[in-house]
């Protein structure tokens, strides 16, 4: 018999248990007051093909989310392989997180890094309350794919690349 663990006896338990899944890693990303703002999310899905919906979940306590959802579209990155660097930086708390990162501008404020798996512009369609988490519900307006680049993928709190078989 598998001996289970209480989720209230130890956050760090959770958390790990929640590394053991892999993801893709994002880049969520708008101009505001002239000036790219984003952050990385590893809590990006597919939702609805009609209408074109994905999710994405940000903390609650995010100072980056209240400043990006009020604009008009998003810029959505499928982070590539080697955007390590990238996601680090967007990842990290600090107002610079743009410094040394290239980046596009959508014509409606999305932005979006170059050399990405997939690039999505989003609008918000609607948000939810989860714990101590938002899950944002983005509405897709348009997209490019280059599906023979491979995604970052972050599994065991750490960046893997897919195998070629």
């Amino acid at each position: 018999m598998i001996e289970m663990e209480a989720t209230t006896a130890d956050p760090n338990t959770l958390r790990r248990a929640f590394a053991c899944y892999p993801s893709g890693v994002t880049a969520v990303c708008a101009i505001v007051d002239d000036e790219p703002i984003g952050m990385a999310a590893s809590s990006f899905t597919s939702v609805s093909i009609a209408p074109p919906l994905v999710s994405v979940c940000f903390q609650n306590d995010s100072a980056t989310w209240p400043l990006l959802r009020r604009r008009p579209r998003l810029g959505i990155s499928v982070l590539a392989e080697e955007h390590d660097e990238v996601c680090m930086r967007l990842a990290a708390k600090s107002s610079d997180r743009f410094t040394g990162i290239c980046w596009d501008r959508t014509p409606d404020g999305g932005v979006l890094v170059p050399g990405a798996a997939a690039w999505l512009e989003c609008s918000v369609h609607s948000e939810l309350p989860a714990g101590d988490h938002t899950v944002a519900l983005l509405e897709i307006h348009s997209l490019h794919v280059s599906p023979e680049t491979a995604p970052l993928i972050f599994h065991g709190s750490r960046f893997r690349r897919l195998a070629t078989v």
